[in-house]
């Protein structure tokens, strides 16, 4: 039996606040020695029971080595960077007690998908059960941000325009070149792994209003193909349950100040869309099979490579698509003191800087590990100038 509201949905965006924000981050479990995935989500969330914080900002996700964590919602971007900054400090220092380590890259480089034991509660038996071997195989981790935008109809519009922006924030955020104890020649495999293979997920057409998105849920729950909201899955979708604006296409970042640069960004990207829209600047709905161009190219090559400029037809440096982005947000970055500032590398260049220069996977890892204790543990703040 459906679980869907869209009455409740559509009430909820009606009582929705812009810029309100809520940030999702997933960490691999670990042994803190081998950096081996450990199925201990379980121990850690019993473990977490006597801290009142922790306990109600943690959840489990797919796999018993998984972890998120919830900053909550935060008045605005800055306010829930604080909420999880505090979340992830005390996570790490109860891991940390437990013999447990974190990873935050978007796949673990060298864990059969085989060995991973599911989680065991009513919505991940419906996946797995749903799905089979797209979801046992999918161990990837990511980075969701949620924005606050007021009514069902300006939300829909506003993931229509965000729809071309989308490569662009995975190319930056490309952190996941490593698979099964392979160098899968990508920036970003855990896109392919998880937004190429499961249904209804990558890049959604525009929908135009939450009537015509509407009829495509209904169209859904009387098929039978799904039966909760988050089973559709798309890179930018309205979550009915929050009456926000998701955002979900970016892997999980090694750095918290990566982690919170991006998060930036991505709010401020929602927020401009959301004005654009209010004022009525014009938009192209450029076909999904153009920005699936995009979206290979940042999976393959990052912010090593070039993206197409659709509106031009021309093709850029990912570095010069950021530009674009920052210059395009401006209003409403000035406004709400967004200032995202990015390293002159992001994780997957780093990763693979580390194999030329002779280290291997393992090594890799393990400095990528230090690098989210370290950072996660407290607040920092990336250095170097914005790409």
């Amino acid at each position: 039996m459906s679980t869907i509201d869209l009455e409740r949905a559509e009430a909820g965006f009606a009582g929705s606040t812009d810029g309100t924000v809520g940030i999702e981050e997933e960490f691999a479990v670990l042994d803190a020695g081998t950096l081996d995935l450990v199925p201990r989500f379980e121990e850690l969330r019993g473990a977490a029971a006597g801290d009142s914080l922790l306990s109600t900002s943690i959840a489990g996700e797919l796999i018993s080595s998984e972890i998120e964590i919830r900053s909550g919602v935060g008045t605005d971007v800055h306010d829930a960077i604080s909420q999880q900054r505090e979340v992830r400090a005390r996570l790490v220092t109860l891991a940390a007690a437990h013999g447990v380590a974190l990873g935050a890259t978007g796949t673990h480089p060298w864990a059969d998908y085989r060995e991973q034991r599911n989680i065991d509660t009513e919505h991940y038996r419906r996946v797995v059960d749903g799905l089979q071997y797209v979801a046992r195989r999918n161990n990837t981790f990511a980075l969701h941000v949620h924005v606050g935008v007021h009514g069902a109809d300006r939300a829909v519009r506003t993931c229509d325009r965000l729809r071309p922006v989308l490569p662009v924030l995975l190319a930056l955020g490309a952190n996941s070149p490593f698979l099964e104890g392979l160098d899968s020649g990508l920036h970003s495999v855990r896109t392919q792994t998880f937004t190429k293979s499961f249904p209804r997920c990558g890049i959604p057409d525009p929908y135009g209003s939450w009537a015509e998105y509407r009829r495509y849920l209904e169209l859904l729950v009387s098929t039978g193909s799904i039966v909760e909201d988050t089973q559709v899955w798309w890179s930018v979708r309205p979550h009915l349950a929050f009456g926000t604006v998701e955002v979900r296409i970016c892997d999980a970042q090694t750095r918290a100040g990566e982690s919170d640069a991006l998060t930036e960004l991505i709010v401020a990207c929602v927020l401009q869309a959301a004005r654009d829209e209010a004022e009525g600047v014009p938009a192209i709905d450029h076909p999904r099979r153009l920005i699936e161009e995009n979206v290979w190219r940042a999976i393959r090559w990052g912010m090593d490579g070039r993206l197409i400029d659709l509106d031009r037809a021309v093709e850029e440096p990912a570095p010069a698509a950021i530009e674009r982005l920052l210059a395009w947000t401006a209003p409403v970055r000035a406004e709400g003191g967004i200032d995202p500032r990015f390293p002159g590398q992001n994780g997957a260049q780093r990763q693979r800087a580390g194999i030329a220069q002779g280290q291997t996977p393992r090594e890799v890892f393990r400095d990528a590990v230090d690098d989210t204790q370290d950072t996660y543990a407290g607040a920092t703040t990336p250095e170097g100038p914005t790409p």
